[in-house]
């Protein structure tokens, strides 16, 4: 009997600590998945990297348009606009950069997407106006879209995507807030950086791939001269290549800028054509896959544009 007993106890544990093993197992799943990430769309890479900054490890954050791919015309496939039905938020910079943008929030099912302009309440400079009478029709609009090459633009930006995070997920609002306040610190400081290094340069003028810099030249007091207009898909005249080339001329330029996801050929020509050399100046419209891999980000390359700027004015 008392063997029997024995072995009906050893019985009753094992079924007890299946049943606890069982139990414990959903509620181990349930606890691992309490915390819902947000699921974020960015559409090209300043709005990717500022919204990495402030949603961090609470987002699940998507590049929308693909490294190394030039942002002015791209255009979302039909997978991709069948993925964002499950969004929470679609950031996007507006001013007609991403033109298919208005038009693929008008047709996703999704009414709880909230959808960022990042450009709203920035200060807008008109866009340049150009003499060739075909470039009126390729240009954005009405605006230079570049708004982010200002760092305090930049900051604004920042602010509206952690405004829409907040509303979409009110319970970590602390915690957007504080990543919001870390990364403002972060442009206010490069913003003192540029002021302070480019204040003194013998210099102030860049001629430039396309015209992307106006922020940035009006913020810092620059002058800047595009070999094409707010697009880099446009050709410039001859008589505007002229044009450009007497101007460096006259004012004894040693660099003309050029880009890394377009070609380099018009600036190649024109710094061999006035006797200077060729530099990178980022408009952060994407980075390639090598300078991911390599940790660069929004602040590390406007860093490089600083030293690029330096190099060229204090010449």
């Amino acid at each position: 009997m008392k063997g029997k007993r024995s072995r009906t106890w050893s019985i009753l544990l094992i079924l007890t600590l299946l049943l606890m093993g069982g139990c414990s197992r959903p509620a181990e799943e349930a606890q691992g998945n309490t915390e819902e990430k947000l699921l974020v769309y960015a559409s090209f890479y300043p709005m990717y990297d500022f919204a990495k900054n402030i949603g961090k490890d609470k987002i699940d954050l998507k590049l929308m348009i693909p490294p190394g791919v030039e942002a002015h015309d791209w255009e979302p496939t039909a997978k991709l606009m069948g993925e964002m039905e499950k969004a929470d938020v679609f950031i996007y910079n507006g001013l007609d950069i991403e033109p298919w943008a208005e038009k693929m929030t008008g047709s996703i099912e999704n009414d709880q997407l909230i959808t960022v302009e990042a450009s709203q309440d920035v200060d807008l400079i008109k866009a340049e106006e150009h003499e060739d009478e075909h470039e009126e029709e390729e240009e954005h609009g009405e605006y230079d879209p570049h708004v982010w090459l200002n760092p305090m633009n930049a900051m604004k930006q920042a602010e509206n995507i952690k405004n829409a995070f907040v509303k979409a997920d009110e319970e970590n609002k602390d915690f957007y807030e504080a990543n919001f306040e870390e990364f403002a610190n972060k442009l206010r400081a490069l913003d003192e950086k540029y002021k302070q290094e480019l204040s003194n340069m013998k210099r102030k003028e860049i001629v430039v791939a396309h015209a992307a810099f106006g922020y940035l030249a009006n913020r810092y007091d620059l002058e800047q001269v595009a070999i094409t207009g707010l697009s880099p898909q446009e050709e410039p005249s001859a008589a505007k290549l002229a044009e450009i080339t007497e101007f460096a001329k006259d004012h004894s330029l040693k660099y003309i800028f050029f880009e890394t996801l377009t070609s380099p050929k018009l600036a190649q020509v024109l710094a061999a054509e006035v006797g200077a050399e060729t530099l990178v100046l980022n408009p952060l419209e994407g980075l390639t896959q090598e300078e991911i891999n390599a940790g660069k980000d929004y602040i590390a390359v406007m860093e490089e544009n600083l030293a690029a700027l330096k190099t060229a004015l204090g010449e």
